[in-house]
């Protein structure tokens, strides 16, 4: 049961973040002496926990303000978990209210290192560099950045780089790891560099390592993102060192401009935007003329000019640009107008209307809606749009063309959502003419192994209560196991024999299929067919289940 301790962190904060199984579940780590306290601070908590394997965890706040992180597979998946539960409930239980800072082993370990010698120091550190090339490489060019000049360390600089992000052969998920954190090593000593005197070297560098690591991409498993990680790392040293070392605002405008562009892995886009201070007035009114030069060489993209030959990520990376300067300047028309040029799909004219309406232009954004969905006419109707005219229509007052567009839709992809806004406009009689329609495409649609064409219209019948006709149509045409199975759950009082007789054929599936899963799922339709008819008759149902799949173990224990 939980105490009222609150010396540090907020127990009830605490198990509302974390939920009270896995509150409980980090309870009974504390209490089995699970948790190692590594540093307890004014607003942090480092602690290591052990578990299935050793977690580090990390807890910011006080009271009811909680914040955390865990290396365990639980917290990147779901969130706070039973590690962090443990450490604040530790935390607790040292008292850290009483003003007791600096506790914990690396407090101790540093109250240690206080007391050694220099000389002890630097040996310590040295004989950890010969054992760990991570730390060797970086003191090696921390030392270096002391003594060399410019051109030996950008030459020692540009081989850590090359030796840090060289794959030589493909990077398997197990090594990048290991291969992110040497490159983050070499970073780090350039992040080091970036706000001083070496600053306008490591612009130059970061713009390296940053071709260097997109080059790697291509040769390594990277499902865990450290690329893209290190991509952005090296950006915000490009930036710190940028700050400092003040480059020509002109140049420094191409030179962002062509990467922005032409960047693989969009390491820099938005950056007229993330660098405007340091562009300044002339830097931005260079990178605008460069766009603006680019944008009037594109086409505008329409459905006749839609061709892969015309298709280009300039296109997009342009218009954002091109998008942030009009914002700038408070130029709604050049904004509309970007949007404009590439109308070559349904999708394309949504963003258009719903910017417009968003800039207080309801009429131009249904006119632009409109068009859309006569332009894509002969297509699927694309349900976004369509809703997006209704709506505007209906709050227009012109609910007859906005049914005029749904019905349109529906009639040629008909669905449940298009369904029920039909029937909020247009009543009972909208509900006869969807059902007229519906039935009358089952006279020659054909039931496939991943469709059946009775499957809406059932679904209709349920939500308007008329089950007598639901059922009907499953006979008639038959219906997906799942929708079978929810119409017999909301009609089991009303057709008792139909329920089970599509729970004793799920029932069939489900144990044939095998797993706990499919196990538990099948005795909880068992037990919902005890309601529907005799005793005697359910426990010879249930006998012949028990003889027929004896041999499935699992089953018959759950079964009873």
């Amino acid at each position: 049961m939980k105490t009222k301790d609150l010396s540090r962190f907020d127990l009830d904060t605490l198990c509302a973040l974390a939920g009270d199984k896995v509150f409980a579940r980090g309870e009974a780590y504390h209490r089995a002496g699970q948790v190692e306290i590594l540093s307890l601070e004014s607003e942090r908590v480092l602690a290591q926990v052990a578990g299935t394997d050793d977690y580090r965890t990390v807890l910011m706040g006080r009271g009811e303000s909680v914040d955390g992180e865990c290396s365990c597979p639980y917290f990147e998946d779901r969130g706070f978990c039973k590690h962090l539960v443990a450490t604040a409930l530790a935390a607790n239980a040292a008292n850290a209210d009483d003003g007791a800072e600096g506790v914990g082993a690396l407090a101790r370990i540093r109250n240690h290192l206080k007391g050694r010698g220099v000389d002890a120091l630097v040996e310590m550190i040295v004989g950890l560099a010969e054992r760990d090339p991570a730390l060797f490489r970086r003191l090696d060019l921390a030392a270096a950045t002391d003594h060399a000049d410019d051109k030996t360390l950008e030459a020692r600089l540009r081989k850590a780089i090359d030796d840090a992000t060289r794959t030589r052969r493909f990077v398997d998920y197990s090594r990048a790891p290991g291969w992110a954190a040497g490159v983050g090593a070499v970073l780090d000593t350039l992040a080091d560099l970036a706000s001083g005197a070496r600053a306008g070297l490591v612009l130059k560098l970061a713009e390296y390592a940053i071709s260097r690591i997109e080059r790697a991409v291509e040769n390594m498993d990277d499902s865990d993102g450290h690329c893209g990680a290190l991509l952005e790392c090296a950006q915000r040293i490009h930036f710190e060192a940028c700050r400092t070392a003040k480059p020509d605002p002109a140049a420094l405008a191409r030179d962002l401009f062509t990467r922005e562009m032409e960047g693989e892995y969009d390491t820099f886009y938005g950056a007229a935007a993330l660098y405007a201070d340091m562009l300044g007035e002339e830097g931005l009114a260079e990178y605008r003329r460069l766009a603006m030069a680019a944008w009037n060489k594109l086409p505008s993209r329409t459905v006749a000019r839609r061709a892969m030959d015309d298709f280009s990520f300039d296109h997009f990376r342009l218009a954002s640009i091109m998008d942030f300067f009009a914002e700038r300047e408070g130029d709604v028309d050049a904004r509309i107008a970007l949007r404009a040029k590439d109308l070559t799909s349904p999708w394309s004219f949504l963003q258009l209307a719903e910017f417009c309406l968003a800039q207080g232009r309801a009429d131009e954004a249904l006119r632009h809606a409109e068009e859309g969905l006569w332009m894509f006419e002969d297509g699927r109707p694309d349900e976004r749009l369509v809703f997006f005219a209704a709506d505007l229509l209906s709050r227009a007052g012109r609910k007859k063309d906005a049914a005029a567009h749904l019905w349109r839709a529906f009639e040629k992809a008909p669905s449940l959502e298009l369904y029920a806004r039909l029937r909020k406009l247009g009543g009972k009689a909208a509900r006869e003419r969807a059902l007229t329609h519906l039935t009358g495409r089952l006279a020659k649609a054909k039931s496939t192994l991943w469709n059946s064409p009775a499957d809406l219209l059932i679904r209709i019948l349920m939500s308007e209560k008329m089950l007598d006709a639901a059922w009907a149509a499953v006979r008639e045409h038959g219906a997906a196991s799942g929708l079978k199975e929810s119409l017999a759950k909301a009609s089991e009082v009303s057709y008792p024999q139909e329920a089970l007789e599509v729970y004793v054929e799920r029932v069939e599936e489900l144990v044939e299929a095998g797993g706990n899963p499919g196990y538990e799922e099948a005795c909880g339709l068992i037990a919902r067919m005890a309601a529907l008819r005799s005793a005697a008759g359910h426990a010879a149902y249930v006998a012949d289940l028990k003889e027929r799949f004896r041999r499935k173990r699992n089953f018959m224990k759950l079964l009873g």
